[in-house]
């Protein structure tokens, strides 16, 4: 048993990255509570034409049930997974209200932000605490983050958007956002962007699944085509490689009205991307939100902070992976960590550490606890070799990917 170096960590954690594409971009769009099997029976034109062109993947939100990540399905949690790549056991958004961020666990934006080279950020949002709160633009704690084109405060508008029935002035504003984004992503073409749509949320609470719930998602749609056709037109103008990637927060219970649950159904997300060359984890049932910021940092070549990487829990869907679906045992006084392998070869080193200093700004001692090959598919952890402690983090680590969970004993 050894500790493990921080450069060791570095050095380990950059061979996972592959250089950056000189005229790649990302933009993801979050259509608020849009449930699996309802998009594939409404087949919206723009978000199936995306699949068409790309892939079409069943994913999960609401973390491991019965385990230490399990998240609650509402709106604000499920747009803080996507952005940091992990549960909200770590970001602690617990509601969509009184949000307190821990902003130590990084956002797309703040990676974005640390990279060497410039890199420009947008979001266009119908909701105004995405920005200022989840995001966290220029809040010291987030080391006074700065998002280069900023369009929200639209549902702060009452004048410009005053109330209607059913708050159908939503959907205004999503029609707005969808426009600005179109023409932002046309005219000025930022490198990491997320684009926030409300109303489906809406209609779904009012009315459940049916025709209103149906009637505002082909609307949406039509709003979201404006910058499909935005993407393509830079593409096609100016040969850039985009990465599009459309999602949504969280499913609905079985009648559609409600959410926050672990059914199925509320559990069910998707997740729909341009891009061809996705790898086996992306048809697995391992596909989650917390997938898409480690994704869009590989699209980009980002180099991630070690400190900050090991504490995601999503794995890349593009590029080569070597293991997934990590699981934790425990017998008696060791813990078996399992998971499956890609590339029955590939190399694995586990770490342990004891403490969790990361979530108060700190640095944690990873203790290296054993080596394998990824074909073996387990490794027993011994605890008595590590710090007496009820709680411990380990981090399964091969040439193309790493797996991290917290295990808390009782």
């Amino acid at each position: 048993m050894k500790t493990l170096k921080y450069t060791w960590i570095i050095c380990l954690l950059l061979v996972t990255l592959p250089m950056s594409a000189g005229k790649r971009k990302a933009v993801y769009v979050i259509i608020d509570g849009v449930e699996k099997h309802f998009l594939q029976d409404v087949h919206p034109k723009t978000i199936f034409d995306i699949a068409q062109r790309g892939n079409f993947g069943r994913a999960y939100c609401g973390g491991e049930i019965g385990t230490p990540n399990q998240t609650i399905t509402i709106s604000a949690v499920g747009y803080t997974n996507i952005l940091t790549g992990t549960w909200m056991n770590k970001h602690h958004v617990v509601s969509n209200s009184n949000i307190q961020t821990n902003y130590h666990y990084w956002n797309i934006f703040r990676i974005a932000k640390e990279q060497s080279s410039p890199v420009s950020t947008a979001v266009f949002s119908s909701w105004t605490d995405n920005v200022t709160k989840l995001v966290g633009v220029g809040h010291p704690d987030n080391a006074n983050l700065k998002v280069d084109y900023v369009y929200d405060g639209y549902d702060l508008d009452s004048i410009r958007f005053p109330k209607k029935p059913e708050d159908r002035q939503i959907y205004d504003i999503d029609s707005t956002v969808c426009h600005q984004a179109a023409q932002c992503i046309k005219d000025e073409a930022p490198d990491v962007s997320w684009v926030y749509l409300w109303y489906t949320d809406d209609a779904a609470h009012l009315h459940g699944f049916g025709d209103c719930y149906r009637d505002y998602l082909l609307r949406e749609d039509r709003q979201l085509q404006k910058i499909w056709e935005a993407v393509q037109y830079r593409e096609k103008k100016y040969g850039e490689e985009w990465m599009v990637i459309i999602t949504t927060d969280h499913g609905r219970d079985l009648l559609g009205y409600d959410h926050g649950g672990q059914s199925e159904t509320e559990r069910n997300i998707w997740l729909t991307t341009n891009v061809k060359d996705v790898n086996s984890h992306f048809q697995s049932a391992d596909l989650s939100q917390v997938d898409i910021n480690p994704t869009i940092c590989r699209w980009m070549g980002f180099h991630v902070d070690p400190n900050v990487a090991w504490e995601q829990e999503g794995i890349p869907f593009i590029g080569d992976v070597d293991i997934d679906h990590l699981r934790l045992l425990r017998f008696e006084n060791k813990v078996k960590l399992s998971w499956e392998s890609y590339l029955p070869n590939a190399p694995v080193t586990i770490y342990a550490s004891a403490t969790n200093h990361f979530k108060d700004g700190g640095k944690d001692s990873w203790i290296e606890v054993g080596k394998t090959e990824a074909g073996k598919g387990y490794c027993w952890v011994d605890l008595s070799r590590l710090e007496k402690s009820k709680f411990y983090k380990f981090t399964v680590v091969a040439p193309h990917n790493h797996l991290s969970r917290w295990y808390v004993l009782r």
